[in-house]
């Protein structure tokens, strides 16, 4: 039984739609919290401030809501010095960081899943002031969430991630950048960088293994051609052991840390949220937060 939680949701994501589901859920967490504060998010940038002013009043912080608000509110989160446990209750287009908990995409189900108290200490990505918790990525990534059709994405929700990604993969351009590892540096040209902390990316399970989210380290793909065949690749194979691409066009390491940069700026994509630029620094910050996990 947890004393006190607080539920942040976003109040602009489909208001009978949202209603109803807060009631089922509710009802729910009602069975295992003796008080429960429920919080709309309102506007960008709502759930982080909540998270960061109130966070420390809760032995719990329940996150409903996609990926975006996910990553506002853990932001907010990682900056306490005690911070709650986090659980989240999927209710976006990917949900793909819920994913990776092994939750269920269906919130009543992902409630149950949450009051039965399995907790896990989980890393999260660093990238100067800010944190990440699925993956941080340039290229096709960010192309592909600046491109996303608002309106495509009410009416059809995850489609609306494939049908971009696809138009992207066909018009994709290499950029030219350096890389600083653990291993030393390189200098190339790719299409896509993309550096994971989770191990799903829209909807479907990467080939990283079960540890990923609690190895101290960054799962890191160099993508240097777009095409299917390396979609194909990527989103085919199950995550058990070790992996070695067969695709040349696909590198694949591991490293507590890099420096990437580019010829010029480009736009990162941190969780489907696109407001960095390069150059930048990216580290881990080994299971730095508390989440409520499925089995």
């Amino acid at each position: 039984m947890y004393e006190r939680a607080m539920l942040i949701y976003n109040g602009n994501a489909g208001n009978q739609k949202t209603a109803e589901m807060l009631g089922m859920v509710t009802g729910i967490l009602a069975q295992h919290i003796r008080e429960l504060a429920l919080i709309q998010s309102l506007e960008p940038g709502d759930g982080e401030k909540i998270c960061r002013e109130r966070g420390g009043e809760f032995q719990l912080v329940l996150i409903m809501g996609g990926d975006g608000t996910v990553h506002e509110c853990v932001n907010g989160l990682a900056v306490l010095q005690n911070p709650p446990a986090i659980g989240i209750l999927p209710a976006g287009t990917c949900n793909d960081f819920a994913r990776s908990l092994n939750l269920s995409a269906d919130p009543v189900q992902a409630a149950e899943q949450l009051m039965a108290g399995n907790t896990e200490r989980i890393d999260v990505g660093v990238v100067g002031e800010r944190v990440f918790t699925n993956f941080l990525g340039i290229g096709l990534i960010a192309e592909a969430s600046e491109n996303i059709n608002a309106d495509l994405k009410g009416m059809f929700g995850r489609i609306s991630y494939y049908i971009s990604t696809l138009q992207t993969v066909v018009e994709a351009e290499p950029f030219r950048y350096w890389l600083e590892t653990d291993e030393g540096v390189q200098e190339d040209e790719a299409v896509m960088i993309y550096v994971s902390n989770g191990r799903s990316l829209g909807t479907k399970s990467l080939p990283f293994r079960e540890e990923a989210l609690r190895d101290g380290m960054l799962d890191v793909l160099i993508i240097r051609e777009a095409g299917l065949p390396l979609l194909k690749e990527l989103l085919a194979r199950k995550g058990e052991g070790e992996w070695e691409p067969k695709n040349d066009s696909i590198q694949y390491f591991q490293t507590t840390s890099l420096t990437l940069k580019t010829e010029q700026p480009m736009k990162i994509d941190t969780d489907g949220e696109t407001y960095l630029e390069t150059p930048v620094t990216v580290s881990v910050r080994p299971q730095a937060l508390r989440f409520l996990i499925g089995k």
